[in-house]
C-alpha cells in the first residue's frame, strides 16, 4: 500500500514503497529509483531484508493458525505485489475452499495482481485504502466476495506503520475490528524503533521521498492497537518469536534484534 497514492500517475522517478519492499524481498518488480532508495534505507538499518523475510515468515505462521481455528475468510489490507507464499495460496494448503480478498489503493499492485490472478475464483483484487476503511467493510465486491456475517481475518502485515498518529491509526484499527463478527480475528505487524531510535528520522526521510509517509513507534505505542482483542499466545513479540517453527537460535536472535513486533487477536 501507497498511503499517499499519486491517483493512479506513474511516475518513474518517485521510488514506490510497494516496489522497494519487493526490492527488499529480493523481487524484480523494481526500478532502478526504488532501489537506491531502499540501499539508503539499508546504510540505516541493515536488517531490513531479514525482518521483511521473517514478516513474510509470519504471515505464512499466522495464515495457518488462523485456517486451524476455522477461518475460512482472508482480508489482506495493503497486501502490495504478489509475491511467493501469498495469503490465499496459504490458505488454500491448510484450508481448501478458502476465500481471501487483497486490498490495496496503489494502481500499480492493482494491475499486477489482478493479472496474476484472474485465473483464481477464491482471489478478489479490491481498490481501497487502510486510511478509509468503512469503504473497505461496505464494498459491494468485497461484501459479495465475503460473508461478513462469519469470522473473517483481517491482515494489517507491515502497513499501520505508514499511517501517521494525525489520522488515528489506533482508530482505524478500531473500526475494522468492530466491522466483523465474533470470532473473527486481527493479525498485525508494525516495525518498533525500540533499539535504535536514532536511525529513525533519516529513515523516515526517505520514505517521505517515496510518498510514504513511514512512522516510527516505540513498542508501547503499537501495543495499544490490539486493544479489544483476544491475544493468541504468545501475546506481541517479535517476528521470529511468534509461533516459530524451530526453536530460534542466538545469531538470528541478535540479527533480527527487537525492531519488527507482530500478533494475532481474536475478536470478542
Amino acid at each position: 500500500m501507497n498511503p499517499a497514492s499519486n491517483g493512479g500517475v506513474f511516475d518513474p522517478s518517485t521510488p514506490n514503497a510497494a516496489r522497494m519492499y519487493d526490492y527488499f524481498l529480493g523481487g524484480k518488480d523494481n526500478l532502478p529509483v526504488d532501489r537506491a532508495a531502499a540501499e539508503q534505507v539499508l546504510k540505516l538499518v541493515p536488517e531490513i531484508p531479514v525482518g521483511i523475510r521473517e514478516n513474510r515468515a509470519f504471515l505464512c505462521r499466522a495464515v495457518r493458525f488462523l485456517a486451524e481455528q476455522g477461518v475460512r475468510q482472508f482480508l489482506d489490507i495493503g497486501a502490495g505485489l504478489p509475491t511467493q507464499r501469498n495469503v490465499h495460496q496459504v490458505a488454500a494448503e491448510y484450508a481448501p475452499g478458502s476465500r481471501t480478498v487483497y486490498v490495496d489503493n496503489d494502481p500499480q499492485v492493482l494491475t499486477h495482481a489482478r493479472a496474476l490472478l484472474q485465473d483464481s475464483p477464491q482471489v478478489l483484487v479490491a481498490e481501497g485504502d487502510l486510511r478509509r476503511p468503512e469503504e473497505i467493510l461496505h464494498d459491494h465486491e468485497v461484501r459479495a466476495h465475503l460473508d461478513f456475517d462469519r469470522p473473517i481475518a483481517v491482515l494489517l502485515l507491515a502497513i499501520v506503520h505508514f499511517i501517521p498518529d494525525a489520522e488515528d491509526p489506533r482508530g482505524i484499527v478500531a473500526r475494522l475490528r468492530d466491522g466483523l463478527a465474533p470470532g473473527s480475528h486481527l493479525a498485525l505487524s508494525h516495525v518498533a524503533v525500540d533499539e535504535r531510535p536514532q536511525a529513525a528520522p533519516a529513515v523516515e526521510r526517505v520514505y517521505n521521498r517515496a510518498s510514504a509517509q513511514f512512522v516510527a513507534r516505540m513498542s508501547g505505542e503499537i501495543a495499544p492497537f490490539f486493544d479489544g482483542l483476544d491475544l493468541a499466545e504468545p501475546g506481541m513479540v517479535n517476528l521470529h518469536e511468534w509461533r516459530p517453527d524451530i526453536p530460534v537460535v542466538a545469531p538470528v536472535l541478535e540479527t533480527v534484534g527487537s525492531y519488527f513486533l507482530c500478533g494475532v487477536g481474536r475478536v470478542r
